[in-house]
């Protein structure tokens, strides 16, 4: 079994959900992120809206995503890069789980409300808003992992 960096486990997670699982050795768990994120994908439409987002064509991004399926994605993706991540720590690390959580939670939000946000003149859609609501969600995460930390 092949032991990542921490950077490695999420960058690969990153990549593909289930990756740094299997490529760890957790054959398991690895192809069932792999499936979850495949069936999430093909059922929400996900590459065709991320297509659309990337040429400006938002809109019909919109159109085609299913969010019903896709609001399960923030949460499988961001769960698999803590899995990918806690594996990969050295001693247990407490509370390295919150800014993954937060993320997830921040995203699914941004998916939500996409539809009816625009930020300066500029309508992000459903692949751009919950991008960046990653940024709220992971800074939420570390503030409350410090002052949790801090605490004790």
């Amino acid at each position: 079994m092949k032991k990542l960096s921490k950077l490695e486990a999420v960058l690969w997670s990153i990549a593909f959900p289930g990756f740094s699982q299997l490529l760890c050795g957790q054959y398991i768990k690895g192809i069932l992120f792999v499936i979850l994120e495949f069936i999430i994908n093909v059922n929400s439409h996900f590459n065709s809206a991320i297509m659309y987002s990337f040429i400006g064509e938002i809109k019909r991004a919109e159109s085609v995503v299913n969010y019903q399926w896709l609001m399960f994605y923030p949460c499988v993706y961001m769960f698999s890069m803590w899995d990918g991540y806690r594996y990969a720590m050295p001693a247990e690390e407490k509370y390295s789980y919150l800014p993954f959580v937060f993320s997830a939670y921040f995203v699914t939000v941004g998916l939500m409300i996409s539809p009816k946000v625009t930020i300066f003149n500029v309508h992000p859609g459903p692949v751009f808003l919950p991008m960046l609501f990653v940024i709220p969600g992971l800074l939420i995460g570390f503030l409350i992992k410090w002052i949790i930390k801090s605490r004790n």
